[in-house]
């Protein structure tokens, strides 16, 4: 098995009895965790108007957890371009890269993160601009990249980061190939696409000047526990919120297992569910390695980012903890 950059997602999940505040706290400790276990990057989601996931502002999550650790890689999975100007957002990676230099990633994607009543609230004049994203895209990348981009309105200051594309959709591929920018396919979104999807933008890649060759992450559910039972057991509380959120039926916030196990599920639902976690990774640490090797190879994976979501915090650590122990990660200076 070749060596595999392991990286995180992070969404802030809230949970049962909890609450935004709490969500925050957890993140910036299990960032600090994270750097501690020795893994790649560290980036964060955004979500509008859902109790399930308090993180609706990642530039400012990227800026306190950049500050609670030292070297490990931050950004956002992502920043949904459509909701604001390129210009803002250049400003935003710019200024975060002058206070953290060399440790910044500006992921950016085109799906609301929301509904589209929200969607509509986060617009300028009520009108969404999913339609405009390749545009925008192109013009951040301008406006980050390119000396000679209309000086007049440059962003200040002006310096520039990894750029990504996330997506779950072969449109999102097929731009980020054009745009030649590295790519994180969220598989955890989208479990059925076709494993070719890879190839496809690999296909389309056109080198740019800060990105002369594809490079792919592949993004995963994972939870990791000491025999496949409890990781089951465990994993079926997001699976449950997940559930009910997307039906819009019942608290959608991390239930506990106990409860999760409670639950009575139609046919459908547990169709639903067995398909959507079709491609996570959930077991022992041996089971969770394999599955993800697996599917980076399936994929042709460069990277492999997770998301680990459980009802108790220190399950979720546990998981990251097994996680890195197996893919025998190595601490920062070690």
């Amino acid at each position: 098995m070749k060596k595999m950059q392991l990286s995180i997602l992070d969404q802030s999940p809230i949970r049962q009895g909890s609450n935004a505040q709490q969500a925050f706290r957890e993140t910036l400790e299990l960032a600090a965790f994270a750097e501690s276990l020795g893994f790649h990057r560290f980036w964060v989601s955004e979500h509008h108007s859902t109790d399930a996931l308090a993180g609706s502002a990642p530039e400012i999550l990227i800026a306190a957890i950049a500050q609670h650790t030292n070297t490990i890689r931050v950004g956002s999975g992502g920043i949904m371009l459509p909701h604001y100007s390129a210009y803002k957002v250049a400003e935003i990676a710019s200024t975060l890269a002058c206070l953290f230099p060399d440790r910044i990633d500006l992921g950016v994607g085109r799906a609301p993160g929301t509904d589209m009543v929200s969607a509509k609230a986060l617009s300028h004049d009520g009108k969404t601009r999913f339609d405009k994203f390749p545009e925008m895209v192109q013009q951040l990348q301008s406006m980050l990249f390119d000396d000679d981009f209309q000086p007049s309105v440059k962003p200040r200051p002006t310096i520039p980061s990894p750029l990504w594309m996330l997506g779950s959709s072969p449109d999102s591929a097929v731009l980020a190939g054009e745009r030649g920018l590295p790519y994180n396919f969220a598989l955890f979104i989208n479990p059925h696409m076709d494993a070719r999807i890879l190839d496809y933008y690999r296909q389309q890649f056109q080198p740019s000047p800060h990105c002369s060759k594809p490079y792919c992450s592949l993004t995963v559910n994972v939870v990791c526990a000491e025999t496949e039972q409890e990781a089951k057991r465990l994993a079926l509380s997001r699976q449950i919120s997940f559930l009910r959120f997307a039906t819009g039926k019942g608290d959608s916030r991390i239930c506990t297992p106990e409860e999760a196990s409670q639950v009575i599920l139609s046919a459908d639902e547990q169709q639903f569910i067995e398909q959507r976690s079709a491609h996570a990774a959930i077991g022992t640490p041996e089971q969770v390695r394999d599955k993800l090797f697996e599917l980076a190879e399936l994929f042709s994976a460069d990277e492999l980012m997770t998301v680990t979501i459980t009802h108790d915090f220190n399950a979720r650590l546990r998981s990251y903890q097994l996680l890195a122990d197996t893919f025998k990660l190595s601490p920062p200076d070690s």
